[in-house]
């Protein structure tokens, strides 16, 4: 089976690469130039061409606040490059597995968030998504989506690195206490998105690590597990404050937890707690060193 994997050196594409690698399948993962998002006749082209069996996006313009400036390239890339990438595979008769967000949602439920909940995001960056997802829809009714949220991993910039970063220069940490959800390691979302493949699933499916926190308490488990894992830290602990007291120009959701019954028996496994995978994927971190 060929496999298509689009944003390959994201932190989720590079675990969806890892994951795949001793499969005995085969992986293309062109880079940016071979397959770029900003042009969304290119990206269906070079789709069409490769005709992989599956295509697997993880794709995305992630920059939520800088999405509210740079609005038409965030939809450029989340919705409009997506639905070319899904019409090519359409085409073809392959199939797509398209990673979403938690950020479709407002945040004002109490309970978490099921796949056919009422969509109604806050920001720019939610809103390219979940027209993306739409697009998608029309475009190829039996693709797969797989939404997720707070990714975390050893490759790229993500908030874990970021607190380890500030805490390593001895700054002061103030973080946000009163926005929920669950922290998820990319590579147990590359591990959900291989089940989805071996299964042929189709339609929509949330996932996450289990348990839900603050911003607040992700951090402060971070500066844990470092301090655990060998860092340096100049920083051990976090000043918590509301999101007033740290304003954004994207609004975010209060409470994005999402729920993940639907997936769980395709998973080998049970889901693993947010904190023992961040303590796993901090032991990893401390011993890699071209992961910064």
């Amino acid at each position: 089976m060929r496999i298509l994997v689009t944003g390959s050196t994201g932190q989720v594409g590079s675990e969806v690469l890892r994951a795949f690698s001793h499969s005995g399948h085969e992986l293309i993962a062109p880079g940016r130039r071979e397959l770029d998002f900003l042009s969304p006749e290119r990206v269906a082209g070079q789709v069409r061409r490769l005709q992989a069996d599956w295509v697997i996006n993880c794709a995305a313009f992630t920059q939520v606040d800088q999405a509210e400036s740079e609005v038409e390239q965030a939809f450029v890339v989340n919705r409009d490059s997506a639905a070319g990438l899904a019409g090519a595979v359409a085409d073809y008769g392959g199939q797509l597995l398209h990673v979403s967000t938690d950020f479709i949602f407002d945040g004002r439920q109490s309970r978490p968030y099921r796949e056919a909940d009422a969509a109604n995001p806050l920001s720019v960056y939610g809103r390219s998504k979940w027209e993306g997802e739409q697009a998608i829809r029309a475009a190829l009714p039996e693709a797969t989506i797989l939404r997720t949220a707070r990714v975390y991993g050893v490759h790229g910039r993500n908030f874990v690195k970021t607190i380890l970063r500030i805490a390593g220069e001895g700054r002061p940490l103030r973080v946000i206490d009163d926005q929920f959800g669950s922290p998820t390691w990319a590579r147990d979302i590359a591990g959900a998105i291989k089940a989805l493949v071996q299964h042929q699933a189709r339609g929509t499916y949330h996932y996450t690590d289990a348990g839900s926190t603050s911003w607040h308490g992700f951090a402060t488990a971070i500066l844990a597990g470092a301090a655990e894992a060998g860092f340096t830290l100049g920083t051990t602990t976090v000043e918590a404050i509301p999101t007033s007291g740290y304003p954004t120009p994207a609004a975010r959701p209060a409470y994005s937890v999402l729920d993940t019954g639907k997936i769980q028996p395709l998973l080998e496994a049970p889901i693993p707690h947010w904190q023992e995978s961040l303590n796993r994927m901090l032991k990893e971190l401390r011993t890699c060193a071209d992961c910064w």
